[in-house]
């Protein structure tokens, strides 16, 4: 690996950990390469193909030099998901960012409800995004006009769930794998499944596994770390 042969352009495959924003991963990447290799011109590209929310792990994919033009292509892939929701309960944001509301009693639902639920939302659905999240209503992030208060409307959009797979359930716990289309929201798909079942659920944990055919399995987390020698 050469400073030329980043500016012609890389693909680099990250394994985010918990709590880091997907611009602090890039950022993290960026100075490393810019300490390692110091030809390279301070207007540097880099930038990655795809948010991953700060409480969401696994694969993000980052481009430099010409490959920042592959960007686009990359964001339009599908995705896939582990993920794990809880149900017979609520968050305002959907996830783990905020704390437990509206306690619902789910003794009642069974496998077979949930199931039958989960099938439901496979194929073209109609997902309003959460709240909470980084799109741009008149200029400003949706999260930073709900932080601060402001009623948000967020408007419907047409998603796609290609499937539903592995699932697991060990009340109030329910684990799967989803394939999605572009744009889709999994904190959104869990508060939706909650609503169906009639007693609320969040979004526990989620791992991104997929991009296209790019997979985690061949992501590092090697960036984290000060030691960072890219050799190859």
């Amino acid at each position: 690996m050469t400073a030329e042969n980043l500016q012609s352009g890389h693909i680099f495959l990250l394994d985010k950990p918990l709590d880091w924003t997907s611009f602090q991963a890039v950022n993290k990447l960026k100075y490393k390469l810019k300490r390692e290799f110091k030809e390279l011109p301070k207007k540097f590209k880099i930038g990655h193909a795809g948010t991953l929310d700060p409480r969401a792990t696994g694969l993000l994919i980052v481009c430099t030099g010409k490959f920042t033009k592959k960007i686009p292509e990359i964001q339009d892939a599908p995705k896939e998901y582990w993920t794990e929701i809880k149900i017979g309960v609520q968050t305002e944001s959907y996830d783990t960012e905020k704390p437990e509301v509206l306690h619902t009693d789910h003794s009642h639902i069974t496998e077979e409800q949930i199931h039958e639920t989960l099938a439901k939302f496979i194929g073209e659905i109609d997902q309003k995004p959460p709240v909470f999240s980084a799109l741009k209503i008149d200029g400003k992030r949706a999260y930073d006009l709900a932080r601060a208060g402001t009623e948000v409307e967020m408007k419907s959009r047409k998603t796609t769930i290609h499937y539903l797979n592995d699932i697991e359930i060990n009340l109030p716990f329910v684990s799967f794998t989803v394939g999605c289309s572009k744009g889709t929201y999994i904190r959104s798909l869990a508060h939706d499944i909650g609503q169906e079942l009639g007693v609320g659920a969040y979004l526990t944990q989620l791992r991104r596994t997929k991009i296209g055919d790019y997979s985690v399995e061949d992501a590092s987390s090697d960036f984290i770390n000060d030691d960072l020698n890219i050799s190859e």
